[in-house]
């Protein structure tokens, strides 16, 4: 069974924390506690192949931004959180993104860009065409909303960052679509 490396980043507040739990427990959590850094293990099945998943989960504050080279250093899939309620935090994963690719020094990265809280439409402030576009300029990485709170897309994101580590361009001379990640001929 393969197992594959998963490191969620954002800033804090985001609700990393809180779709990590509901993907590996089933649980929302209420309350905001800042985290300094979590380790999950998860067995899932993605396409019909099962895998385990090491998920940790990291500080978004800047006092621990300092740690995050050697996440991304030890990372094999990169799940990268805003909230759509929260400008700021869309554009402060910009430089994490350039952060990742510094550090792994490869073409191909495994990311997944998601815009968490989907379930506050009324507090939105980055609109989901805003998001597929800073996929699509990402290479076409693959772009979710979701909600840890109502569920939406949990599931979805941890099997879609699995076949982005699975994906191997140099094997395959199709492109993929940034909105979904199917395979366009």
């Amino acid at each position: 069974m393969r197992e594959f490396k998963v490191v969620v980043l954002g800033s804090g507040g985001v609700g990393k924390s809180a779709l990590t739990v509901k993907f590996v427990s089933g649980s929302f959590m209420e309350k905001y506690d800042p985290t300094i850094e979590d380790f999950y293990r998860k067995e899932i099945e993605v396409d019909s192949a099962p895998c385990v998943l090491e998920i940790l989960d990291t500080a978004g504050t800047e006092q621990f931004a300092s740690m995050r080279d050697l996440y991304i250093k030890n990372g094999q899939g990169f799940i990268v959180v805003y909230s759509i309620t929260n400008h700021q935090t869309f554009q402060d994963i910009k430089m994490m993104r350039d952060q990742i690719i510094r550090v792994k020094t490869v073409d191909h990265v495994p990311i997944v860009l998601v815009g968490n809280k989907s379930d506050l439409p009324h507090q939105r402030e980055v609109t989901p065409e805003e998001g597929a576009a800073l996929a699509s300029y990402w290479g076409g990485c693959p772009f979710l909303e979701a909600s840890a709170k109502s569920t939406h897309n949990v599931n979805e994101l941890f099997a879609e960052i699995v076949r982005e580590m699975n994906y191997n361009p140099s094997k395959s001379k199709k492109s993929r679509c940034c909105l979904c990640s199917c395979t366009v001929l």
